[in-house]
């Protein structure tokens, strides 16, 4: 499908549930941005769940979001249980003012909802001359290492530097074995999931892609303990602590689910919504700008060149998803046939026309 045509589909469903037009269009870009960067997990497939968190009255389509503590270089936003797709860009760039004046900015979110994809939010400091850093907790759908019981979420993580004539670096990244959202497309598939991605309810491997729906969990990144699953869970413990103890969100098993995860109930909360954490760092607060994204082309070009394996190439991260937009950006954005039906129902509710290219 075409992106112009999704964007301005998904636009005017975040308009239908109330959300005031600069809101409605700030989540539709970040939606229509995933699926273009090849995250589908992330994109409009999420866009059926934002609409039934307003339906169940965990989504305020208009918050007012306002800053709660800060220093002049650290601040705490409350979201007003917005739209993270909203709450998040604001956020972030709270923390580019910040670092524009102290150098550094980081800002600590709470009463929020699921963010879109971290990478997005991480770009932004990127036309400033600025390293960006971005993190959220989840709904706990992860077991730590050695444990039954679901603790933690994908929790991401997501840095972007800049450089001079190379892209820009950008990593974005679950602290799990995979992300959810890449389950849940195999569910819509009726496809098997790969060893090491969850385990079953006795904490044993499984390939089934409903684990953590039937009593299972997620695995953390590194997927058991030989392999360095303690490494994960020590990660995705970061960013709970930041995103959620450190703002006054909800962390741990309190994290409220998303909506499309239906199987699971919240719990009695310790917080406020969903947390996230936003950094900015000027450049040039170390160094000169120039100077270090001319060392950052070096560093860029010395891995590209590195001897590789027999038909394959050492890729810099954020690269797949760069060429996966530039693709998507011509050719269109594939939507599987569930996806699509989701959207479809959508535009029957909303009296939208749904488009069909």
């Amino acid at each position: 499908m075409n992106a112009t045509n999704l964007y301005e589909f998904t636009r005017r469903v975040f308009l239908a549930i109330g959300c005031p037009e600069a809101e409605a269009a700030q989540a539709a870009t970040v939606l229509v941005q995933a699926d273009l960067r090849g995250v589908d997990s992330h994109g409009v497939a999420r866009l059926a769940g934002y609409v039934r968190l307003y339906d169940n009255g965990r989504l305020n389509p208009a918050p007012q979001v306002r800053v709660v503590h800060e220093t002049p270089s650290t601040a705490v936003v409350d979201g007003d249980r917005g739209l993270g797709l909203v709450v998040g860009p604001k956020a972030m760039q709270l923390a580019i003012e910040k670092a524009r004046v102290a150098g550094t900015g980081w800002v600590a979110v709470r009463n929020s909802n699921h963010f879109g994809i971290a990478g997005y939010h991480t770009m932004l400091a990127l036309e400033h001359d600025m390293i960006g850093m971005a993190m959220t907790n989840a709904a706990p759908l992860v077991a730590p290492t050695f444990s039954l019981q679901k603790m933690l979420g994908t929790n991401p993580i997501a840095v972007a530097v800049p450089a001079l004539t190379e892209p820009p670096f950008v990593a974005d990244f679950a602290t799990t074995a995979v992300a959810y959202g890449k389950l849940e497309i195999l569910q819509r598939k009726g496809e098997a999931a790969p060893l090491g991605w969850a385990q079953g309810p006795d904490g044993g491997p499984t390939n089934d892609a409903n684990a953590v729906r039937n009593g299972g969990a997620l695995l953390p990144l590194g997927s058991d303990r030989e392999h360095g699953s303690h490494k994960g869970y020590a990660l995705g413990s970061i960013v709970d602590i930041f995103s959620g103890v450190l703002s006054g969100a909800n962390y741990g098993p309190w994290v409220p689910p998303f909506a499309t995860a239906g199987f699971m109930a919240a719990q009695e909360g310790v917080g406020e919504g969903t947390g996230h954490f936003f950094g900015a760092m000027r450049v040039d607060a170390f160094r000169p700008a120039e100077e270090f994204k001319l060392h950052m082309d070096k560093w860029i070009q010395a891995f590209r060149q590195a001897r590789a394996v027999e038909g394959r190439q050492v890729l810099i991260p954020g690269d797949p998803e760069r060429e996966m937009e530039q693709l998507r950006g011509a050719e269109g954005i594939p939507l599987i046939e569930p996806v699509q039906q989701s959207l479809r129902e959508l535009a029957e509710r909303f009296g939208i026309d749904y488009p069909t290219t």
